[in-house]
């Protein structure tokens, strides 16, 4: 069963190298302080994360930029206080096809919308995850550095020790976002 399980992955990356193969996307980055919107691609299947994220989505909306998040849950039920919120969706394994590639309305939005900045916070490298993060046409794309940086699908890696911390990486994504002050931010403005 795994080597199934293993074959039908392995597909689905494949189709995710050629649509991403023929992509055409240019990065673009404004400054921090014009950022309008970001968008997370969250591993939902830590609940004790959703709190942080929660402060990060209020400090966020403290300086006037909307935050969107995508997140994924491998079990059946979704937590309580993953529902009802307007401004996360939340994928289950049913919302997966056959190659594990995400199939819903949801997801085909956020990757089409152009998000300023989209956060990848997939620490285990969940495929339906790393496929909504390759395909995004979001401005800058922000993921935690690996071992092959030149095939990354981010913009801006962050390298952090393991174990990773959801609210220290979000701080230091921050802290160089706002550090960064690229030609194209002069010249957004």
């Amino acid at each position: 069963m795994e080597l199934f399980k293993n074959i039908r992955l392995k597909t689905g990356k494949a189709i995710l190298s050629w649509k991403v193969a023929s992509m055409k996307r240019k990065p673009f980055y404004i400054n921090l302080n014009n950022i309008k919107n970001i968008g997370i691609v969250w591993d939902a299947s830590s609940p004790e994360d959703f709190l942080l994220l929660s402060r990060f989505h209020q400090k966020m909306n403290e300086r006037n930029i909307s935050v969107e998040i995508l997140g994924f849950f491998p079990g059946k039920d979704l937590p309580d206080q993953y529902t009802a919120i307007r401004y996360m969706t939340c994928l289950k394994n049913h919302e997966v096809d056959f190659f594990y590639r995400p199939i819903s309305s949801e997801v085909t939005s956020f990757i089409n919308n152009r998000f300023d900045v989209m956060i990848d916070i997939n620490f285990k490298k969940l495929f339906p995850l790393l496929y909504i993060s390759s395909l995004s046409v979001a401005g800058l794309k922000v993921g935690l550095a690996d071992s092959e940086p030149e095939v990354s699908q981010f913009d801006l890696m962050i390298k952090l020790k393991n174990p990773v911390n959801v609210e220290n990486y979000l701080s230091q994504v921050l802290y160089y976002l706002e550090m960064i002050n690229s030609e194209s931010a002069k010249t957004a403005v």
